[in-house]
Parts: C-alpha cells; structure tokens; sequence
C-alpha cells in the first residue's frame, strides 16, 4: 500500500519536514474508513508542506495520519480505537492485522530515508536541525468556540525531547519568532505550552541528539478556517516568509560549517 512521501535533499545542515500534511488515503483502505473527508481534513495539517517549502532540505508527507501516523510511535502508528484519534472511530470494521502489517512497512521505509538523510547531514555537516512543521485545532468542539489563549499560543516550539545541549537554541528561537508581526501585530510564541513534540521528534533525538535536534513548531490554525478548510492566503504567506527568516538565524547559531564535496544541488 502506498505510502506517498518526498525527500528532498539540498546543501544545508537544516530540514524541514510537514509530515501531517498529507490528505491521501490508499483506494484499497477506503471501504474500511468510517470517518467522512472533511472529517479526516480537520485533523490533518493543510497548508504546512507550504510553510516547510524553503531553501533546505525536504520531507512532504502526501499520504494522510489517518492511514498511518508519522508522528506516532511505530506500534501506535495506525489508529486503532477512538482515544488514539481524538475520540473518533476511524475504522468500521477495523482494519485486519495482516493490512496494519502492510502499513508499517510504509512507516520503516519512510523512516530508514530520513535516517539516511540525516546520517548524510551529519557526515557532512557534523549537525543538523529539523523545523517540523504541524498545525492544531483551537475551534474542535464548534466552529464558534475558540479555545482560550493560556494554553493555546500561537506558535508553540516543541522541544521536550531535545538534548540539554540544544535547550538554548530553543529558547533563542522562540524569542526570535515572538519579535515577528502578522497582520500588524505580534504574535504569542511560546514553548512546550500545547505540545512537546511527538514519536518523529523522539525518534530523531534518541538516535542523533548528539548531533542535533528538532524543533516541532505547531502553528495555531488561525491561519485558515478548520471547519470548512478555507484559507487566509495573505496569513499563510507571512508565515513561511517568518519560516524563511528562520534559515539564517539557524545557521548562525549552529556555525554554518560546510564540509568541502557536497554531492547535492542547490
């Protein structure tokens, strides 16, 4: 079953990764699904493989969570009952093992590609950062009840999962983000309020947090309407030119250090 990605490789230490962006879902899989699109649209990251198209390295996700989870820990990866997918009943009947099985193996493969893609950073770098680029609901119960503010910023870093040595660049890039205007106004950035990072972010910092660290950014969707999935376009676009601000401010926290030989293009 296909599991619908894409790995772009460029001559930075930084990647950039909108793994829940994804609205596909494999035809063979559609007489098990419960749920209606708009359904599995609300929970799923539109719009972020926008934000995360910059000038680094790549990973776009087409495929959607509600197939298989990226951001899940392999044995949680494919939803099974409603408390793994915000109290919705995503299969009707549940999907045979023999099909789940299927599914993970899309999620090794995925997952063995980025592997490679950040041991070649490293190799050639010494160091890498991920901006992993999500979204999250603030209006779930109503389309008119907005979630308060305390617990709901509107870019929250993610960084639980960090190395202690990478806790500065964090906290450094929080600030950097919370001294950005939209729409004439500043924005509330805060870190580790709504989300510390999920099994992507684990992953990766359990197997090269020496070398680096993740920064899960989960943008409030005040960029677009989550119930009817229409978009402030002008929004969207101040935020990726915010994202694009970020490359340089990275760099020269990490030192941008570049081992001679690169293979990649530009």
């Amino acid at each position: 079953m296909d599991l619908v990605y894409h790995v772009h490789k460029a001559r930075s230490p930084i990647i950039a990764a909108a793994i829940h962006d994804g609205h596909r879902m494999d035809t063979s899989l559609l007489s098990y699904m419960h749920l209606q699109e708009h359904e599995r649209f609300r929970e799923e990251d539109p719009y972020t493989a926008y934000m995360a198209n910059l000038r680094v390295s790549r990973i776009a996700v087409e495929t959607s969570r509600f197939q298989t989870d990226l951001n899940r820990r392999r044995e949680e990866a494919v939803y099974r009952k409603p408390s793994d997918a915000w109290g919705l009943t995503v299969w009707e009947p549940m999907l045979p093992e023999f099909v789940i099985n299927e599914l993970l193996v899309g999620y090794d493969r995925f997952y063995a590609e980025v592997a490679q893609l950040i041991q070649q950073t490293i190799d050639l770098f010494g160091k890498f950062v991920v901006l992993d680029v999500h979204s999250y609901n603030h209006r779930r119960e109503t389309p008119l009840a907005t979630a308060g503010i305390g617990e709901n910023p509107e870019v929250n870093v993610g960084t639980g999962h960090n190395h202690e040595k990478w806790k500065s660049l964090g906290q450094q890039l929080t600030r950097f983000l919370a001294h950005h205007q939209i729409d004439g106004l500043f924005i509330d950035v805060r870190e580790n309020v709504k989300f510390k990072g999920g099994g992507f972010s684990e992953w990766i910092n359990r197997n090269y947090g020496e070398y680096g660290c993740v920064l899960s950014l989960e943008f409030k969707k005040t960029f677009m309407d989550e119930w009817t999935g229409r978009v402030d376009i002008g929004h969207l676009r101040q935020l990726k030119a915010m994202l694009a601000g970020c490359i340089p401010f990275l760099l020269d926290k990490l030192g941008d250090t570049v081992k001679p030989g690169y293979p990649y293009g530009r």
